[in-house]
């Protein structure tokens, strides 16, 4: 967040205030209160229907707010920020418009930024959901010594024919950046949110379960006995 720090790369970072658990509640109802199941499902309109946008862009837009946006209101708080960003990304809203709009409604003289052009991908996805079809057989199998790249490299083309694909957002945490592990299972191949969050292809990947000692991860403090699992994609791995 604030342009460095991805909310995934949270981990074994400091400063970021103490885990308040919320109060036990039972029945637990889907929303705590009523303005956040009216969030849910304007992002969920604004995702797809009116921004033309995919979740891995929805995604993308919740790692691209800054602290405030992201931590202070909320978890429905971020969603409707990302909303709006998403709108704006496509051209559906002027940057400043929501602002612009709340600030009139509360009887200030202020002026609306003009429309911008509309600015919607020409996207369609290859078939439903995000898990694909790879006819490679998987580079990694369980057992293999594997370490996580530090900077993955860029999209092998699909086609004899197409140029390497430059990424997007990285889902490679940082915090796993250059650590060993070893593979403990392969998983079925998915699209790769890299380049799918800004609409470069799809460009599925295998994905493995890969374990990591936790004293590789954090450091010789932490407890030996802790084992790190993520899953990843074959493009953030290499063999060791």
């Amino acid at each position: 967040m604030d342009g460095a720090t991805d909310p995934a790369d949270l981990g074994g970072t400091t400063g970021w205030g103490r885990v308040v658990a919320p109060p036990d509640v039972e029945p637990e109802p889907p929303f705590a209160r009523p303005w956040e199941g009216r969030a849910f499902a304007m992002t969920a309109l604004t995702m797809g229907r009116i921004s033309g946008r995919n979740l891995d862009a929805f995604r993308h837009a919740l790692s691209r707010l800054d602290s405030t946006r992201y931590l202070d209101d909320g978890y429905y708080g971020r969603w409707l920020h990302a909303a709006e960003l998403m709108l704006v990304d496509s051209g559906v809203l002027a940057p400043g418009a929501v602002e612009a709009r709340a600030r009139r409604d509360r009887g200030e003289d202020v002026p609306e930024p003009a429309d911008p052009p509309v600015a919607k991908p020409d996207y369609a996805p290859t078939a439903p959901g995000s898990l694909r079809t790879v006819d490679a057989a998987p580079r990694f199998a369980p057992g293999d010594p594997v370490r996580a790249r530090r900077e993955p490299p860029d999209v092998a083309p699909p086609g004899p024919s197409a140029g390497p694909v430059g990424r997007g957002p990285c889902k490679l945490p940082r915090y796993l950046r250059g650590r060993p592990g070893g593979v403990t299972a392969v998983r079925p191949a998915h699209v790769l949110p890299d380049t799918h969050a800004v609409f470069a292809g799809e460009h599925p990947e295998h994905v493995y379960t890969v374990a990591f000692a936790a004293p590789d991860v954090w450091g010789p403090g932490a407890d030996p006995h802790v084992t790190v699992h993520a899953d990843l994609f074959e493009s953030y791995l290499e063999p060791r």
